[in-house]
């Protein structure tokens, strides 16, 4: 079995993605733009082979790269990365090489947010009210609709970078005047929390692994500096499920992990936000294996092997991670003081580096716990600032 990963260095955590898939005998064929002395001494030990191109936004270099793979181990059974950037590429290389997979007529209706709202509306999924809009006459229209504020953010974009809460009609005059050359969706202002569907698919498409996350605005955490926190829940609430499951049914998803945000109402509604596919950013896939007690790398590889998952799957503990931004920001308690005081539910401490420091902060704990109740304890007491 032959299976490509771009960019297999980054994340660096997702490293032990390709460790698993070589330990089930599969070739990993890794491809990026980084020399190979800098990739590290465990993905040499662990890829079969790897080529570097000079640019791996320029798609001739990595189609030849495929080809090359092709000519000399023979069909590819799988292509991934594990940055949404490439999710793109990736549909591209199995429509031209006819790899098992998302394709290229398929990517649009996961990346375009406007796409998205329709394929929900068509499917019965709750969605925030909003259109894509080329002006500000446009804007206007859809405003007296919906009334003050609405946020306006890419329609095709990754997370909350260039979104915009916009509350009067200064505003909506200053982001036209200021805004890039993107095209934007306007959509009304949902007050909310932030709730998740993650999990994994085998290759019949059914659930073998799910969980689900609570956090704040993305767009605030981003857009304001604000402390991260994400913790997950024990128990799936029911209707989270069900709207979760329709929309893998909706995409024919398969062989993979998902990531699915929806804001839950101050009225208990559910609004689906917007769909990744792909597996979460930072440091959620740690806090699925803690939650459980599982290695997803592990069963994320069986999965793609066509095996079986093999653990148990209950989530045995909630799981939260609390972000802190020690550039920007300073912090009533030490790292000492948290040691001593939360050390027996700490799973890890450590700094961010790259451009997962921008969204999630530049140093994290993670920690687990049956009680919920002390897991926000936990939360408040490592971002409380001075």
């Amino acid at each position: 079995m032959n299976f490509i990963y771009l960019s297999p260095h980054y994340p660096p955590n997702f490293k032990a993605f390709c460790k698993n898939l070589n330990y089930l005998g599969v070739r990993v064929l890794g491809i990026a733009d980084t020399p190979y002395e800098e990739i590290g001494e465990d993905l040499q030990n662990t890829l079969t082979e790897y080529y570097k191109v000079s640019n791996l936004e320029d798609y001739d270099q990595v189609y030849r790269a495929v080809a090359y793979f092709i000519h000399k181990y023979g069909r590819i059974d799988g292509v991934a990365s594990m940055n949404e950037y490439w999710l793109e590429t990736e549909a591209r290389l199995r429509t031209d090489f006819n790899i098992e997979g998302i394709k290229i007529n398929e990517i649009e209706a996961m990346r375009k947010k406007s796409l998205m709202k329709q394929k929900f509306i068509e499917n019965g999924i709750p969605v925030a009210r909003g259109k894509v809009v080329n002006n500000i006459a446009e804007a206007e229209e859809l405003i007296k609709e919906l009334g003050y504020p609405i946020v306006a953010k890419p329609n095709k974009g990754v997370g909350a970078s260039n979104t915009y809460k916009i509350k009067n009609h200064e505003d909506l005059e200053d982001f036209f005047r200021t805004k890039t050359n993107e095209e934007y969706i306007a959509e009304e202002f949902i007050e909310g929390t932030i709730c998740t569907y993650d999990g994994l698919v085998d290759g019949n498409g059914e659930v073998v692994f799910d969980i689900s996350h609570i956090y704040q605005s993305v767009m605030d955490l981003v857009n304001y500096k604000k402390n991260v926190s994400i913790y997950s829940i024990g128990m799936i609430p029911d209707d989270l499920k069900e709207i979760g499951q329709k929309i893998i049914k909706t995409y024919n998803l398969k062989k993979m992990i998902f990531h699915f945000e929806f804001f839950r109402t101050e009225d208990g509604r559910l609004i689906a936000l917007e769909v990744n596919m792909r597996a979460p950013g930072g440091s959620m896939i740690d806090m699925f294996n803690y939650a459980a007690d599982v290695d997803m790398f592990r069963e994320w590889a069986n999965i793609i092997a066509n095996r079986p998952f093999e653990e148990d799957r209950t989530l045995k503990y909630c799981c939260a991670f609390a972000g802190r931004r020690t550039k920007e920001k300073k912090y009533a308690h030490s790292n000492e003081e948290i040691f001593k005081k939360y050390g027996h539910i700490l799973m890890f401490a450590d700094r961010i580096l790259g451009s997962f420091a921008d969204g999630m902060g530049d140093y994290v704990y993670v920690a687990r716990s049956k009680n919920i109740g002390l897991l926000r304890e936990f939360i408040d007491f490592v971002q409380w600032e001075e």
